[in-house]
């Protein structure tokens, strides 16, 4: 993949590429650094998985301060020797979030955001963050969703410090609605919204190219972003009952249900539920949000691919992640003269068919299941940051140590007679 962008922040007098044309079509999630996930995270061998990551190519890294130690391990991977001896910070994509500081705490204030940016930049070692969501807007007013992207803006336009700006969360209307607000308050549409849960095997509401693509496409939003594609661990084998997620897992018990009862229709089709979740959701989204997707393939120029969001926890699964992506890109390719190019790609192609008739078997089992979203937020939600406290930053030495940039906008009418 080639790459994204320099190494400095451009000033905003210099026009910045589309997102769409630098960010990589799959971006390693990780939320898996996390206790959510293993019982200790900073055991996790990060700089290996990092350094493997870049040396497949998979060249984006999504991250949050709401997922624990994430973003410090990240952070700390990313600057480990064995990566930054043969990895330069212009050769990956980084991509974290704001807003979002506990399960029911949000501050989206600028201050806030602010704070939180600046903290993000520290904890990943880097001068400059990609991109950035506001995380989980549903939890909070549309003013508030705003305010934040309005700062967000700021620090990327006044100090050079985020170079895109996007909003994430689970609802699609919601992030429909959000979307077109903004462009409509603003005159400038999002670079990127993230949106999890909502294309995949169980429910496909993303992909709907009739509503959210096109809503999202007349808003005028850039990049689509899919995550999720087990649904937070329904979709696997031993359920999100039996996984990291339970205590906490917003699905209603008819639908766990369901979802494991798609557990035997794998088995009859001799594969994993896990396996088939994710096979047909990177296959088929890298279809349904090419509108919306990325340019930054190996695919042939002008070509979009949907992008993908997928967390990983070993070099196993990420290996196993970049295989599959692979041989879905493989699956899209032109023909070629080349025999052995072209058995690959009918391989891939023979696999989408075979997996495409598997999950419409689940389908038939899921019945009134199929494309069913919770409720987020959920019934009687506060938000625990007291309306006192918001705006409110720690005093960690964070911002006096990032005292803001004057960026100098000069015009090309002064360029040569500054030479």
């Amino acid at each position: 993949m080639k790459d994204p962008l320099p190494s400095e922040p451009q000033p905003p007098s210099r026009p910045r590429p589309w997102l769409h044309e630098v960010i990589p079509p799959l971006v390693l999630g990780t939320a898996t650094f996390n206790t959510q996930y293993v019982p200790d995270p900073f055991d996790l061998p990060a700089a290996s998985i990092v350094s493997r990551a870049l040396d497949l190519g998979v060249t984006a890294f999504d991250t949050s301060p709401y997922y624990g130690p994430s973003e410090t391990i990240l952070g700390n991977a990313l600057a480990h020797p064995s990566v930054t001896s043969r990895h330069s910070r212009s050769s990956y994509f980084l991509v974290t979030k704001a807003g979002r500081i506990a399960g029911d705490e949000f501050d989206y204030s600028p201050e806030w955001i602010r704070y939180s940016v600046y903290r993000s930049l520290e904890r990943l070692h880097t001068p400059y963050l990609d991109l950035v969501y506001t995380h989980d807007v549903e939890f909070v007013s549309p003013a508030e969703v705003l305010a934040a992207v309005r700062e967000l803006r700021r620090l990327r336009d006044e100090e050079g410090l985020i170079r895109y700006v996007g909003i994430s969360g689970y609802p699609v209307g919601k992030l429909c609605d959000l979307a077109e607000m903004i462009l409509r308050e603003t005159g400038e549409p999002l670079d990127a919204v993230l949106s999890y849960g909502h294309f995949t095997i169980q429910n496909t509401t993303l992909g709907n190219a009739d509503n959210a693509m096109r809503r999202f496409q007349d808003a005028g939003v850039d990049v689509v972003l899919n995550a999720s594609m087990l649904g937070m661990g329904l979709l696997t084998t031993r359920g999100a009952d039996a996984g990291p997620m339970s205590s906490w897992h917003p699905s209603p018990e008819g639908l766990r249900q369901a979802c494991q009862d798609l557990v035997p229709v794998a088995v009859d089709a001799d594969e994993k539920l896990e396996v088939v979740a994710i096979r047909w959701a990177l296959d088929n989204w890298a279809v349904a949000g090419a509108v919306r997707g990325s340019g930054a393939s190996r695919l042939p120029a002008g070509t979009r691919v949907g992008v993908s969001v997928m967390g990983i926890s070993n070099i196993a699964e990420l290996e196993e992640t970049y295989r599959v992506f692979n041989s879905v890109l493989e699956g899209l390719e032109p023909d070629s003269p080349d025999a052995e190019l072209m058995s690959r790609r009918q391989w891939s192609r023979d696999r989408r068919v075979k997996v495409q008739a598997v999950v419409e078997k689940m389908w038939a089992v899921l019945g009134k299941w199929r494309d069913y979203s919770w409720n987020s937020p959920g019934p009687g939600f506060v938000n625990t940051r007291k309306a006192e406290d918001i705006g409110v930053t720690p005093d960690d030495g964070v911002l006096a140590r990032h005292k803001p940039k004057l960026i100098v906008q000069v015009s090309t009418e002064q360029v040569p007679a500054l030479l």
